[in-house]
């Protein structure tokens, strides 16, 4: 059984809680990132505690000295509902930007604000998708299970690519999987023919992360 709560059992953090932070107690501090607001009223964004009060100019540009140099682009030739959560998790995992190819509007409910600390390039159509990637010089790695795939678990993922994904249902279109220079797809066990895209998504950009990213020792 759980212990009995009595006096002395501390309060349960309320950085560890889903509703932020209060009020900043104590002497207020002066380093220009913070937010006066936040700092009067409290911080219920959902933000690590590094970040807590800050501006969100200041998260930003912070962010931006250490994004990661891999690039997420998401095909929105369809109505796709999973586009917000795929913005969610470039934004975890410090992707440098975001680019939605096709319809510039798409439902932002799942992305859960993050979109606003999150680099969006918006492309009208694959091939001027693929030219920006070519002008970059940043290859571009499909995501898709379609015969001559590579399994993710053996692919070397270059350090420096945009990981490109497709509806949920269709996958890539004929025309975005013939820009990509790879097309890897995530191994699977059971008997369903595909994976959620948010969460395929979710997979092949942790698979970069695993290769690439620094880790403390």
């Amino acid at each position: 059984m759980p212990d009995t709560p009595t006096d002395e059992t501390p309060e349960p953090s309320v950085e560890l809680t889903t509703y932020g932070v209060g009020p900043w107690k104590g002497e207020l501090p002066t380093e220009p990132f913070y937010d006066p607001e936040l700092l009067a009223k409290g911080d219920s964004r959902n933000v690590v505690d590094r970040y807590r009060y800050w501006r969100m100019e200041a998260i930003v540009a912070d962010l931006d000295l250490t994004r990661h140099p891999f690039h997420v682009a998401i095909e929105n030739w369809q109505h796709d509902m999973n586009i917000g959560s795929i913005v969610r998790s470039a934004n975890a995992f410090a992707a440098d930007t975001v680019h939605i190819i096709g319809r510039k509007r798409w439902n932002k409910r799942g992305a859960m604000v993050t979109d606003r600390y999150q680099h969006v390039q918006y492309h009208p159509d694959v091939s001027s998708f693929a030219d920006w990637a070519r002008d970059a010089g940043i290859p571009i790695i499909a995501i898709d299970n379609v015969p001559g795939s590579v399994i993710i678990e053996t692919f070397q993922f270059p350090t420096s690519c945009v990981l490109l994904f497709g509806q949920e249902g269709p996958g890539l279109s004929p025309e975005a999987l013939a820009a990509a220079d790879t097309v890897v797809e995530i191994s699977q066990f059971g008997s369903t023919r595909s994976i959620n895209a948010s969460a395929a998504a979710a997979i092949a950009m942790h698979a970069w992360i695993v290769q690439h990213a620094s880790f403390p020792s």
